[in-house]
């Protein structure tokens, strides 16, 4: 098992941020293709254990249960490996193994995102592949195996593929609360009482809120499906990937506050411009 490397001076247990290192439009192509490739391949390891006899472990605190299996490690090791013998002088941050510093380029890896779910033997997980310049993660995949599902973005176009079969991702329209689907997780992660009370507000005047999609839900926001999806408590690795992918739809993703969502914490997701802004407002009503 690899050693965690973990930088006290960097945020986010080992990403910084720094001026964004510059990358041309030819190379986000090449290292696109090539994380959709490398997650492909990755998520095969998780096969391996879905619905299957696995080991389930628990990485959380007292009374907290954060659950880790055979499968995790498996596919995270299988990223690191292609991405060194692709990219050496890149840095790596994954949720299982930490951070070793690079060049300036760092992928950034949750290697199955809804562990909760996948040990489960339900289909609401995935893994998910960001890289990060350094100020903004600028390429985004997330990879689903059991049903063969890709959904990848750059910022600036998304697209989805299952069996061979490519199309273009794309948010829809609803600009009014009352028309809209709102996702989380769990209400249960809202631990703080103004958490729990702007997600109230929040839910109180959409038309449907759905529960337990994980990485899931972003993905159908991108798809045009869910309209909003809020979260608390992200790690860089629980968002980075979601990102470019939904920005790239033609969304849009910020912190509660409305700032950078790049670092995790509270996050807000939208398919359309003039819907974030009412969601923020309601979600800092209470605040």
């Amino acid at each position: 098992m690899e050693a965690m490397i973990v930088d006290n001076d960097c945020m986010a247990g080992g990403l910084q941020l720094t001026a964004p290192y510059p990358v041309s439009a030819a190379e986000r192509a090449t290292l696109l293709a090539f994380a959709r490739r490398a997650a492909e391949d990755a998520g095969q390891q998780a096969l391996r254990w879905f619905r299957g006899p696995m080991q389930v472990d628990d990485k959380g605190g007292e009374g907290a249960f954060d659950p880790v299996t055979e499968a995790d490690h498996a596919c995270e090791r299988a990223l690191r490996a292609a991405i060194r013998a692709a990219w050496p002088e890149h840095g790596l941050y994954g949720e299982e193994f930490g951070h070793q510093p690079g060049c300036g380029l760092t992928w950034v890896i949750d290697p199955i995102d809804g562990t909760r779910g996948f040990a489960a033997g339900l289909l609401h997980w995935g893994l998910l592949l960001a890289l990060f310049d350094g100020r903004r993660p600028i390429i985004g995949v997330l990879r689903q195996p059991f049903v063969d599902e890709t959904f990848w973005g750059d910022g600036e176009r998304a697209g989805y593929e299952r069996t061979g079969r490519q199309s273009p991702l794309a948010v829809r329209v609803c600009p009014n609360l009352g028309s809209a689907t709102l996702a989380t997780t769990s209400p249960d992660l809202f631990s703080a009482r103004a958490e729990t009370a702007g997600f109230g507000a929040l839910a109180a005047q959409v038309r449907m809120t759905r529960y337990g999609g994980d990485c899931y839900h972003f993905a159908m926001l991108a798809m045009g499906h869910v309209d909003l999806a809020v979260e608390t408590g992200l790690s860089p690795y629980d968002i980075q990937a979601l990102i470019p992918l939904i920005e790239g739809a033609g969304g849009q993703v910020t912190a509660w506050d409305g700032g950078d969502a790049a670092m995790g914490g509270q996050v807000l997701a939208s398919g359309d411009a003039a819907l974030h802004d009412q969601a923020l407002e309601l979600l800092n009503s209470t605040a």
